[in-house]
């Protein structure tokens, strides 16, 4: 009687090309992979990873090439860039990869994360929030009474909410959702607005809805209030 083939010989071939095509979709479909040879939950692989830790030596190294813009700690330099000290990590790691895939656009910004990879932008966020920011000041006193009204109270009839019910009355922010506010120069907060409200930014469509509907005069009169929050 002649034997009869293994089953389990002609079978692991295929099915072991069918797993290594799996693993090979991605970062989910690998864990996935990792989680079925070792027989535990896809979602229990994925919490497997290790947590981030920042590294300030290296931070501060990968930040070296920020300082031309933003200062060598983030603090109060040119008011076109943005005062980066004592901002939300998670904030910053949201808007550096933002950068990197293009969904924020700026040729200087995406030029200079294009290099970096998730952990070395992890890094730089949490050399810039380890800062503690240094208070600003408003200049223009014409428009500190509608910069206030409209940062506590909004505008009903514009429909236009309270900038302090989502950064807070000291404009303080929440952490990964909405930056600190605080401090931040009246014309770099001037032109973010005016970029969301045309277009030209387009990363956060909440924040698109509400500079649209505001006046330029608004927009001028709440980003310069915001320069005087501490």
């Amino acid at each position: 009687m002649k034997p009869l083939p293994s089953r389990a010989g002609s079978f692991a071939p295929s099915y072991l090309s069918s797993f290594a095509r799996t693993c090979a979709h991605g970062t989910v479909a690998a864990v996935a992979c990792v989680a079925a040879l070792s027989g535990m939950p896809a979602h229990a692989a994925e919490a497997a990873k290790p947590a981030f830790k920042p590294d300030m030596a290296r931070a501060q190294k990968l930040a070296e090439p920020c300082a031309a813009c933003h200062t060598a700690d983030g603090s109060r330099g040119a008011p076109a860039n943005p005062i980066l000290q004592g901002q939300h990590a998670d904030y910053l790691f949201k808007q550096l990869s933002e950068f990197k895939a293009g969904k924020r656009k700026n040729p200087i910004m995406q030029g200079m994360v294009a290099a970096l990879s998730e952990e070395d932008m992890k890094q730089v966020a949490a050399f810039y929030a380890s800062k503690s920011a240094k208070p600003g000041f408003a200049k223009d006193k014409t428009l500190v009474a509608l910069g206030e009204r409209l940062y506590r109270g909004g505008s009903l009839a514009a429909k236009v909410p309270a900038c302090a019910g989502c950064h807070s009355p000291t404009g303080g922010g929440i952490p990964s959702q909405y930056p600190r506010l605080a401090g931040q120069h009246a014309d770099y907060t001037e032109a973010q607005l005016t970029a969301f409200r045309g277009g030209a930014r387009a990363n956060s469509p909440q924040m698109s809805a509400i500079a649209a509907k505001m006046s330029e005069r608004e927009i001028k009169a709440v980003s310069d209030y915001i320069s005087g929050l501490r």
